[in-house]
């Protein structure tokens, strides 16, 4: 998707992704090795009844779903960071998640006519249409001899 196919109040999807307990456990092996992400015996016996998936995962699940659904072969080239990351709800195995991402501003930087800049929210949800992660997001956008709106 391009930049100038951005408009306030849009809504993007991605469908649903379906996480498995092994990515999970993997997942949280290499970046978050807490035992309630990564012994499914243990965490039985947990606050959570069982194995949850790390908030980072999720993070990065809805980063792959982005990319997938809207930033493949766009402009976009970098981003100087998210806000308010929240996990509203843990994610289990099974869990079929789906990303809406929500377009909040668009303009082209005051200073750089050759920079676009996106903030958006990204809302994940899980098979029952619980919200399971909150983000505010910014993507920047190389618009260099691209036409503008």
């Amino acid at each position: 998707m391009k930049f100038s196919e951005f408009q306030v109040g849009q809504v993007l999807h991605h469908p649903p992704v379906v996480l498995s307990e092994p990515e999970m456990i993997d997942f949280a092996k290499k970046y978050d090795p807490q035992w309630f992400h990564t012994d499914p015996a243990a965490s039985k016996d947990g606050r959570w009844g069982g194995v949850i998936g790390s908030g980072w995962l999720t993070c990065s699940l809805a980063m792959r779903m982005a990319v997938d659904a809207v930033l493949y072969d766009s402009e976009s080239f970098a981003s100087p960071g998210v806000e308010k990351v929240r996990w509203i709800l843990p994610t289990r195995p099974g869990d079929a998640l789906r990303l809406e991402m929500r377009v909040d501003s668009v303009r082209v930087s005051s200073s750089r006519s050759d920079l676009g800049i996106v903030r958006w929210t990204w809302s994940m949800f899980n098979q029952r249409d619980e919200q399971v992660l909150e983000l505010e997001a910014t993507s920047l956008f190389d618009l260099g001899s691209a036409p503008q709106a």
